[in-house]
């Protein structure tokens, strides 16, 4: 080997030294940076063969990325189902918290009060302080209906905020992933920096909605929300939207509670599959809590359910009962009244009957026999087990409780998954940290490493130099 390619093999390998202490200090520089994954400068080995000419040494290669897209998968996947669990556990506290269980002011404690007032009417029938204390009592049941009924529709109108709000997110994320794909196209591929981006953007969407991606070849992302509707595909961005209408018309349909509806950029209903995420966890609120609660357009909902089966059996034994004997007798009147033109509109609408006031109760069961507060007592027992008095083989308040005990127990199961999933989130992100994040120990040890090894060339170097100054000098004619 010559001087000249020895002084060639060792300048090279002074350059690729030079790079790779260069690319170990970016590591360590962006050993905290969000996303950023651990570089490495790959160090190839020149062929050597002196009699073909090939002299061997060391060049800088490609930097290679220590980032396993395996492990991000597990992270977001891990933050998808948090984001799921999360937002139901909000969602559903909100629901909660609207049923108004513990309250003096809730349906159950205002129906128990009913009842009360009921069993003491049927000792007193005449007694107007009794009357009017039924009268009271009613009034205090149709607030709570209706109290309920708005808390429960503000938390629809918040959440069908929360939806809109979320979309947008998710287009801006998708926007924000198209940039980077045209990013790099135009060259900036291997940009660690631009890297840490997408995939901070990538956990970032996985909070909000279930999706699967690929970086294909050229370093592009491609983004497909629940694995099948396109967010991003090479350097094109498709914005999904949400709906809030009931199904029967495009503007909905009046007096009916509207169903939340994604649609992707073509206007295709994908709703179904969006299951995670916050957006999976808002929809699933929206569409199955509140609307089996509250009611849509495919079903009454339990709590208008609720409310006609009570009204209706209340006004059916006053309605069959006489106020006085007359002569001539003088029938009973409906206590409550309700809209009858819509199922999803009876709870809110609950009210006194027009008619009805403490004079117009009807005690008297006219038989036979005839029984001067049948009927009193029959309203007293509404609070009991019979039969004629139930709904779906349950009493009133225990129907209510049901209710409110199916919310519960989605809430418990919301926040124990919670709970869990931030565990595999924590233990997915070490997993990646290990995998791919920088270690500050190994970063040292190998700058160490290169820093050694670029002293040593550089006095290999310096004295092949002196070398071949000796040579030049000797070479030259002496006068």
């Amino acid at each position: 080997m010559s001087l000249l390619s020895s002084l060639t093999s060792s300048s090279n390998a002074m350059s690729a030294l030079d790079l790779a202490l260069t690319v170990t200090q970016n590591n360590v520089t962006n050993s905290s940076t969000p996303g950023y994954a651990t570089q490495t400068l790959n160090l190839d080995a020149m062929p050597f063969d002196p009699a073909g000419g090939l002299d061997g040494g060391v060049i800088a290669g490609n930097v290679q990325s220590s980032r396993n897209e395996f492990a991000e998968e597990a992270v977001d996947r891990a933050q998808t189902a948090l984001g799921t669990a999360t937002q139901q556990a909000s969602s559903l506290t909100a629901v909660q918290n609207a049923l108004n269980l513990s309250g003096t002011n809730g349906i159950p404690t205002t129906l128990g009060n009913l009842y009360s007032s009921f069993s003491a009417w049927s000792e007193d029938p005449e007694s107007e302080s009794t009357q009017q204390a039924v009268m009271t009592s009613a009034q205090q049941v149709v607030a709570s209906f209706q109290t309920t009924v708005s808390g429960l529709q503000q938390v629809q109108q918040s959440t069908e905020t929360q939806i809109g709000q979320t979309v947008n997110q998710i287009n801006a994320y998708a926007q924000q992933l198209q940039a980077d794909n045209v990013q790099i196209a135009n060259g900036d591929r291997n940009d660690a920096s631009l890297d840490a981006n997408i995939h901070n953007t990538l956990e970032s969407l996985s909070q909000l909605v279930n999706f699967t991606y690929t970086v294909g070849n050229d370093g592009e992302v491609t983004v497909l929300a629940g694995g099948q509707t396109p967010l991003v595909v090479d350097q094109q961005q498709y914005n999904i939207s949400d709906v809030i209408a009931a199904p029967s018309t495009a503007s909905g349909s009046p007096g009916v509670p509207p169903t939340a509806t994604i649609l992707d950029s073509a206007g295709r209903d994908i709703t179904s599959q969006i299951a995670g995420g916050q957006l999976g966890g808002l929809l699933n609120t929206h569409n199955q809590v509140l609307a089996s609660l509250l009611g849509d357009s495919t079903q009454p909902g339990t709590l208008n359910q609720l409310a006609q089966a009570f009204a209706d059996r209340v006004n059916q034994l006053l309605s069959q009962g006489n106020v006085s004997d007359g002569p001539p007798p003088v029938a009973g009147s409906p206590l409550f009244s309700y809209d009858t033109s819509n199922a999803t509109n009876v709870a809110a609408t609950l009210a006194i009957d027009p008619s009805a006031s403490a004079s117009t109760l009807a005690a008297i069961d006219p038989g036979p026999p005839e029984v001067s507060n049948g009927i009193a007592l029959d309203l007293a027992g509404l609070a009991n087990t019979d039969p004629n008095d139930q709904i779906d083989n349950v009493s009133y308040v225990q129907y209510f409780g049901n209710i409110a005990s199916g919310v519960g127990q989605q809430l418990s199961d919301a926040s124990d998954q919670q709970i869990v999933q931030q565990q595999v989130v924590a233990q997915a992100q070490s997993v990646r940290q290990q995998m791919s994040g920088v270690s500050l120990d190994a970063q040292a040890a190998l700058m160490v490493q290169y820093q050694r090894a670029y002293q040593a060339n550089a006095e290999v170097f310096q004295i092949l130099n002196s070398l071949t100054l000796t040579a030049v000098n000797l070479l030259q004619p002496t006068s």
